[in-house]
């Protein structure tokens, strides 16, 4: 059996409004539908994770209130390990606000709450769990020292790290040099690099300017375009599937839970992240962050077919 994933990073509740297109500045758009569904780009990733098969240890902070107990049901339920979600009473859990307009694009704003709270301290009382993890995966809504603090550790112990860089902020170089795989999407390697990235090209020049920087592997996600992946000196593009989205919120989120899977099952690069599209796809065509992540066997009938 693969040894466990350790997802480190942020817990939300997610308050989405459904609308025909999403509100301009000072405008007010009526109509909208509202629901709310667990959420975080870190809790995201864990439950995706869980779903698609792998054994997840999730290390996170959040408030000592009904969406802090809301979201550690919710992870019971997918049976991940939250030894290591840490309550706070002093903030509030973090909460998003979600616009998703008819094509299924969305606009997203955060109060971070107890994410912002997560400390290195947090993440060294977990260094058993991430010395025996298989991969750690990481994202950038916590701080930035409690992601360094992290990396070191797995780095320590020889475990490989994806961090996937959202929001995107400017990451130091010692940082990237112990990231095994990095994982942004168009938008946050256009903000690392300085490229715009559009189209195969100027993703590949993204990504090597990134692999300079020392990150060993580089997949950035082009959303219905595919992903294009580089390590080894080469680059290549590995398609997406075409699927009538709803909900683009957690695409990106699933991606990298279900790659992480893939990889921790020892699967080739190349393998991981056809399964992790596939995941994708199939959570684009639902509402909601964690209610889209779907389950192993789903996915496997996706790419059955």
């Amino acid at each position: 059996m693969p040894r466990p994933i350790v997802v480190i990073g942020s817990s939300n509740t997610d308050m989405i409004v459904q609308l025909d297109r999403i509100p301009a500045p000072g405008e007010t758009v009526l109509g909208g539908r509202f629901s709310t569904a667990a959420g975080g780009k870190g809790a995201n990733q864990a439950v995706a994770a869980a779903r698609a098969g792998g054994q997840v240890v999730f290390v996170a902070r959040v408030g000592s209130d009904s969406f802090g107990n809301q979201a550690l049901a919710g992870f019971a339920t997918d049976g991940i390990d939250t030894r290591f979600v840490f309550r706070d009473s002093s903030v509030a859990s973090g909460i998003a606000c979600i616009f998703v307009d008819r094509n299924g694009q969305n606009s997203i704003a955060v109060a971070s709450g107890a994410n912002m709270r997560l400390t290195p301290g947090d993440i060294a009382a977990a260094e058993d769990a991430i010395a025996q993890a298989s991969v750690v995966l990481l994202q950038l809504e916590i701080p930035l020292e409690t992601v360094v603090a992290a990396v070191d550790i797995a780095s320590a112990h020889r475990v490989p790290v994806i961090l996937n860089p959202a929001p995107a902020q400017s990451l130091p170089d010692g940082l990237l040099a112990k990231v095994s795989i990095l994982t942004p999407n168009e938008i946050e390697a256009g903000m690392l690099t300085g490229i715009s990235v559009t189209d195969e090209i100027s993703a590949k020049a993204a990504a090597q300017i990134l692999r300079s920087r020392g990150v060993a592997a580089v997949i950035i996600t082009l959303g219905d375009r595919g992903s294009l992946l580089s390590g080894c000196d080469h680059a290549a593009m590995i398609p997406a599937f075409k699927v009538k989205p709803v909900d683009a919120t957690a695409a990106g989120d699933v991606f990298n839970g279900a790659l992480a899977v893939r990889l921790s099952e020892g699967h080739s690069i190349e393998d991981a992240v056809q399964f992790a599209s596939a995941a994708a796809a199939i959570s684009v065509t639902r509402l909601g962050a964690q209610p889209s992540a779907p389950r192993r066997k789903e996915i496997e009938e996706f790419l059955g077919k």
